[in-house]
């Protein structure tokens, strides 16, 4: 099919092999019902009683849905419920106070394990000692820490009391802490003195010490001591030391307090288009349905499970399936505080092995770390505990995806690429490992009760093969509620574009480019900013990188517009290789020729450049904004949250500072 830009999008639709779940993981899947995408749509909203189902209510809810004033819907109207309640208590009083609530591995390898007993005591101290330092219902308390396990036992401490969390990635500067505290008019932070970074004592307090001093409101802080002589801190006024205050409060227990279903449950930021933070608001009782509903329908998570997502709490993918979603079910929850190559690039692979994972959840990102490092890392471990193994964070293309089932999943682990963004909340699109066929390359059809349809310019829905926009028309659970003290930036950013408000038929813009093909699978191209205009035509940046990871060899890539002589914008790729491969004139080649079979000879990148590794955050995003400045010999703006600096000086000096090569691809 030829769109309107005079090119074949059919050729970049993925045309490989389906793979069908092995009959042994059906048998004992959470879900196996093909029927159940029918009922969904005929019970809708009915239906999302089978999430709520999951939960314990302390008062039972009026109705699924209220929609009268949409598009703020209130979802189990006038339930009651405790999040903390039904994270922790309820798992003891059903006889399990001694199964292993969270694993956690440390960045210098240590090791602790919570039972769900242990997890209630700490989470009911720090509770107590909130309380008596002013924390009330409806406060929102900052949570500024690393991946040690005082952070989800202060997220829970926090839903104890029926005070909003406001998790900060603990990488993020302290002018980001201050800018997220004084929106969301936060007088509490928790930090802690400071956390390894590659084997390094690395000051977070100083941080925090600063935003601080940014604020106008007061700020009461507890301090978590992570480093001990490593690091040593002093507490100033309004600072208390975390395990004092356990101390302090020890034995102490604290009623659960009973929150209505709409009742804030945490704020989280994200970057917003305008560049201010955008707070998120998620709700009790529909978030952590919907959390809870997915995580045992997507990720196929069991009671008995050892479950592991490596994400960091910091973001919306350890909220939902680190913490709130697992711990609902009353499963085991990894936490793993380093990165997947230190001290060695087998660190993930010994986990798994140590702690018989049974499930794991990745970004594509850190799958093609894995494919550049090579496969003999896994191989050095027995992974045949995994039964599942899922995605998350942007698209995958097929290439990794066969990689991770083959080297990671033995052949035979379904795989589950989910898309679902901090607004979502929880998972919408997806393949049911236990039914659906997978099809690498594309996310999958939407979840039973998710109405996501890929429409035009006018709203209209687009033809299988076309590329649109992704949005989703009927509201869903674990939507977010609103922005934090901003309803009218909600609706403008969210709901407007697509919407007949006068016709009441109300549609979630995402933001994202997709296709969608005759079976109802959804491939998603990436965000609609993220595009490079070539010659009047439109491109892709995902589309584009997609086709370059697709070529044996390639382990990851990065594409950025620069602006030329004449004027125009050319592509400028960077491409890193799998170990064994040499970035020589062939692989060269091979890049060029897939991009054009693929996309068309407009996507020609100008430049191939080849490089060790791409500039990336701590959390593992690939910092486009900077190899856009080195292509465009800008000066750069801020590298203070790379992991790998170094890696943009390597760059600068291969393709020249002012961003000039010659002949760059040949």
């Amino acid at each position: 099919m030829v769109d309107r830009n005079g090119w074949d999008r059919d050729a970049s639709e993925s045309t490989g092999p389906t793979y069908t779940p092995p009959e042994s993981f059906v048998e004992q899947a959470n879900v196996a019902d093909p029927g159940i995408h029918d009922e969904f749509g005929a019970e809708w909203p009915d239906c999302w009683e089978r999430a709520a189902a999951l939960l314990s209510w302390e008062e039972a809810y009026d109705t699924v849905l209220e929609d009268e004033d949409a598009p703020f819907y209130r979802w189990f109207a006038n339930g009651r419920l405790n999040a903390s309640y039904n994270c922790l208590d309820r798992h003891l009083e059903s006889g399990r106070k001694n199964h292993a609530a969270i694993r956690w591995e440390g960045k210098q390898g240590e090791r602790r394990t919570y039972t769900y007993r242990d997890l209630y005591v700490e989470v009911n101290e720090f509770a107590a000692a909130l309380r008596e330092r002013g924390v009330e219902e409806d406060d929102v308390v900052t949570i500024y820490l690393p991946m040690i396990p005082e952070l989800p036992i202060a997220m829970l401490a926090c839903a104890r009391i029926g005070a909003p969390h406001s998790v900060v990635f603990a990488g993020l500067s302290a002018d980001a802490l201050a800018t997220r505290m004084d929106a969301a008019d936060s007088e509490y932070l928790v930090t802690c003195d400071g956390y390894y970074r590659r084997g390094d004592a690395f000051n977070q307090k100083s941080k925090a010490d600063n935003a601080r001093i940014d604020l106008e409101q007061d700020v009461r802080t507890v301090v978590v001591d992570r480093l001990g002589d490593d690091l040593p801190h002093v507490l100033g006024e309004n600072e208390w030391d975390y395990h004092a205050l356990r101390e302090e409060f020890a034995g102490e227990t604290v009623e659960p307090v009973s929150r209505d279903a709409e009742d804030m449950l945490f704020l989280m930021y994200t970057s917003g288009t305008t560049g201010e933070p955008k707070g998120v608001v998620h709700s009790t009782g529909g978030y952590l349905a919907h959390v809870a509903w997915t995580s045992h329908a997507v990720l196929d998570v069991k009671p008995a499970d050892t479950y592991w997502c490596a994400a960091d709490i910091g973001w919306i993918t350890g909220h939902s399936y680190i913490v709130y979603g697992p711990l609902a079910l009353g499963t085991t929850t990894v936490m793993y505080e380093g990165t997947p190559d230190y001290p060695d690039r087998d660190r993930l692979w010994e986990i798994v092995d140590r702690n018989a994972v049974d499930v794991f959840y990745t970004a594509p990102t850190a799958i093609r770390a894995f494919m550049k490092w090579g496969s003999d890392y896994p191989a050095r471990h027995d992974l045949s505990s995994l039964r599942l193994l899922g995605t998350v964070g942007e698209p995958i293309s097929p290439r990794p995806w066969k990689w991770y089932r083959e080297h990671i999943g033995g052949g035979e682990c379904p795989v589950v690429d989910t898309w679902w963004q901090t607004e979502t909340g929880a998972v919408t699109i997806s393949t049911l490992p236990g039914i659906d066929d997978m099809k690498p390359g594309s996310a999958g059809p939407p979840l039973p009760g998710i109405d996501a349809r890929i429409v035009d310019e006018a709203g209209e829905d687009v033809d299988a093969g076309e590329t649109g926009y992704l949005t989703i028309g009927r509201p869903w659970p674990g939507m977010a509620r609103t922005l934090y003290d901003n309803d009218e930036r909600f609706v403008a950013e969210y709901w407007q574009r697509f919407s007949d408000p006068a016709e009441d038929d109300w549609r979630y813009f995402s933001g994202d480019t997709a296709r969608i093909d005759d079976h109802g699978y959804i491939t998603v191209l990436g965000r609609v900013d993220d595009v490079i205009t070539v010659s009047g035509h439109r491109l892709g940046t995902m589309e584009v990188e997609h086709a370059i990871a697709d070529v044996d060899g390639v382990a990851e890539a990065a594409v950025v517009g620069r602006s030329s002589e004449t004027g125009d914008t050319e592509i400028y790729a960077y491409v890193s290789t799998e170990r064994g491969y040499e970035s020589d004139a062939a692989i060269r080649q091979a890049i060029l020729d897939n991009i054009e079979s693929a996309i068309g000879p407009i996507a020609r990148p100008a430049a191939v450049i080849f490089t060790p590794e791409l500039p990336k955050t701590r959390s593992g995003k690939i910092m486009r904004r900077l190899l856009e400045d080195v292509a465009n010999g800008e000066e750069l703006g801020d590298t203070s949250a790379l992991r790998n600096p170094e890696i943009v000086g390597e760059i600068q000096a291969e393709i020249g500072t002012d961003g000039d090569r010659d002949e760059p691809h040949r």
